[in-house]
């Protein structure tokens, strides 16, 4: 993927487009391609102090001037109130992801190229800087800004910060202040000269528009001189690197990277695009595994994990994960429960979602269709389902609790508990108590799944999901609308036009006989397809917002009332390939949806599918810049659906 100096040099374009490094920690790095920060979350080195979670800004940026025969040019720029100084991106050429972030500079016919890389498994971010055309006397100055906070916040100017830096042959490292991790710098320069400085009020626009702190000041504490006769290494780190080490840590990530791109399951462009793009999701949690909701600045979450799961690691086969991933939720569940997130500081999971714990039987599901592997299901997870299912038989937190017609209704005032959760303040923006269309068709599968496992091993499971259906279909029907209500709630339908109906068709186990599941996909189709995903709203409510943008209060009331959300084509495409016969044609059509997303891959988060877009076009991009589920569902539907490709090894349901 490669910028050339005309995009480069145009600002409104380039700081629009932005490179993320992950090492599944937690940690990250990343920036726009010109190296000014537009987020408060860009930064070289972003470390998770807890893994997944914890994470600090360490290393902001680096100031860059490259000196040729005693000329000054900076390389680095920043924007600042109405200014963007210096403006280094000027003797950018080129920019490009091969496989990581890599800057190609020239200056007076020298030509330097930086590459910036994570170490997997480490908070450790390599800089290099090497010379392309040696035609003069060069060197390059550094000087590392630090900011030292928690990634969601900003620094100012303090007096207590420690100033001191330790100084050892290719070392240098600071401690800024007490309790935080000593960040170190292996580095190759022939200078380190302690500085001292503060750098004032930096601007993010990204923070500016979304009505958050947008200003910071950062430190630099030394100042790297190197003589640049042909390389320049940093290697900024939580642990002590020496930068003679640099190349082969740059070969073990392009090796590593290799190989994912080489299980990806086709040799299709996008599909291994987005393979590589599932890998920057898959993060530690202990001895386990668990996955990274979206970056910048979720942690992880259990509904997001759980739907993003066949995505990132069962297309991908790395069945090894999803064992971790399905054991570590499993046994973080609590009354019936699965936690909603695990909060970045490391505080006990917080359980107010009725999804998430549902879409774990699709995930199982998925699992055992994948691998076959139903001893691990049998010995790790079969009695967590079922004690999850009696808990929603019984009723556990939130109103959540099957009723007298199978159901399952949930909520309570001031809660959202359905993956429409936006809130402000106590204001729930789509609170959809009652219940809600999606968690009546991820019971109804829940319910099959376990009775398909029960099947399995020898048990036997009573539940009346006959009654589930009959009462789904009396009561969600809305005849006039040819679709289903979104909520049903007593007496009260919803008949808002929204997306949520149209897992009652993409989910394996269904309710709608294939007349009225090819209505839904028909009304959903019309009213909220767009080249980007579904609305989640139709236009023509008199509730729709068409744009994402704003304050948080106008992003959140905006957030599930018409914004697009990709996540959403995923099961859009198994389900208009199912009612459609899973004919060539129909796969053809789903091919023609999924191709529309190449362009957006080099127009927001450079290889990645961002979190929304706006529900008018031309359908800008917002949000995170890149989603897990966002990724994981196109890739699934992309194999499961439009390729069809022979994965299986068994199908639960022959077991029955």
């Amino acid at each position: 993927m490669r910028f050339d100096q005309e995009v480069c040099a145009d600002l409104d374009k380039a700081i629009k487009l932005e490179w993320l490094e992950t090492n599944g920690l937690g940690g990250f790095s990343s920036s726009t391609i010109v190296g000014l920060n537009t987020r408060r979350y860009h930064g070289l080195l972003t470390a998770a102090t807890k893994p997944p979670v914890g994470r600090m800004l360490l290393l902001a940026k680096m100031e860059e001037t490259l000196v040729v025969d005693g000329r000054r040019y900076d390389l680095s720029a920043n924007q600042y109130a109405g200014a963007v100084y210096p403006q280094g991106h000027r003797f950018l050429k080129e920019f490009r992801l091969d496989p990581f972030p890599t800057f190609l500079y020239e200056v007076e016919g020298v030509k330097i190229e930086k590459r910036v890389f994570m170490v997997h498994g480490e908070n450790t971010t390599v800089i290099e800087y090497e010379l392309r055309k040696p035609d003069a006397e060069c060197s390059i100055e550094l000087r590392p800004l630090i900011a030292f906070r928690d990634y969601h916040g900003t620094t100012h100017w303090n007096e207590g910060i420690n100033r001191s830096v330790r100084q050892e042959s290719g070392m240098a490292s600071v401690t800024p202040y007490q309790g935080v991790p000593t960040l170190f710098f292996g580095h190759n320069a022939r200078e380190c000269e302690e500085s001292g400085n503060w750098y004032y009020n930096f601007e993010y626009a990204l923070e500016k528009e979304r009505g958050l702190d947008a200003h910071e000041d950062l430190f630099n504490p030394f100042l790297l001189r190197f003589k640049l006769d042909r390389s320049a290494t940093v290697i900024a780190s939580t642990q002590e690197h020496n930068a003679a080490t640099a190349p082969a840590l740059r070969q073990g990530e392009v090796q590593r990277r290799s190989r994912i791109l080489a299980a990806a399951p086709l040799s299709d462009l996008l599909v291994q695009q987005l393979t590589a793009a599932a890998d920057q999701f898959i993060v530690q949690r202990g001895e386990l595994n668990s996955i990274i909701a979206g970056y910048h600045w979720f942690a992880d979450w259990g509904r997001d994990t759980m739907i993003a799961l066949p995505g990132l690691t069962l297309v991908t086969g790395r069945f090894d994960v999803a064992r971790n991933i399905l054991q570590a939720f499993a046994e973080s569940a609590d009354q019936g429960m699965l936690p909603n997130r695990f909060p970045d500081a490391g505080e006990a999971p917080e359980y107010n979602t009725v999804d998430a714990t549902l879409w774990l039987f699709e995930a199982v599901r998925s699992y055992v269709h994948y691998t076959g592997d139903f001893e691990f299901v049998r010995q790790r997870l079969y009695a967590k389902l079922k004690e999850i299912i009696d808990w929603h038989v019984r009723g556990t937190r939130y109103g959540i609790k099957v009723a007298n017609d199978g159901l399952l209704a949930c909520g309570e005032p001031g809660v959202q508990l359905t993956w429409m959760d936006a809130k402000v303040g106590d204001w729930v923006v789509t609170p959809r108590s009652g219940k809600p269309v999606e968690i009546q068709a991820l019971w109804y599968n829940a319910v099959r799944v376990l009775e398909d496992l029960a099947h399995r091993f020898g048990d036997s499971i009573s539940f009346p999901a006959e009654l589930t259906r009959d009462s789904f279909n009396a009561q969600f029907w809305n005849a006039e609308a040819g679709c289903l209500y979104d909520v049903v709630d007593g007496d009260n339908r919803d008949s808002s036009i929204r997306p949520n109906q149209i897992f009652a068709v993409s989910l394996h186990h269904k309710m709608l006989s294939p007349e009225k599941a090819r209505q839904v996909v028909e009304v959903v189709q019309r009213d909220l397809l767009t080249p980007l995903g579904l609305r989640t709203l139709s236009p023509h409510d008199e509730h729709y917002h068409p744009h994402y943008s704003g304050g948080v209060l106008e992003r959140d009331s905006a957030y599930h009332q018409g914004t697009v959300w990709p996540w959403l084509m995923g099961p859009f495409l198994t389900a208009y390939v199912e009612v459609n016969g899973r004919t060539k044609q129909s796969q053809r059509q789903a091919k023609e949806w999924l191709e529309g997303f190449a362009d957006h891959l080099r127009t927001a988060g450079l290889g990645q599918i961002s979190e929304v877009a706006d529900g008018d076009p031309p359908h800008t991009p917002g949000g995170c810049m890149a989603q897990a589920w966002s990724v994981a569902e196109l890739l699934r539907a992309a194999v499961e659906d439009i390729y069809s490709l022979p994965l299986t090894t068994a199908v639960l349901t022959e077991a029955r």
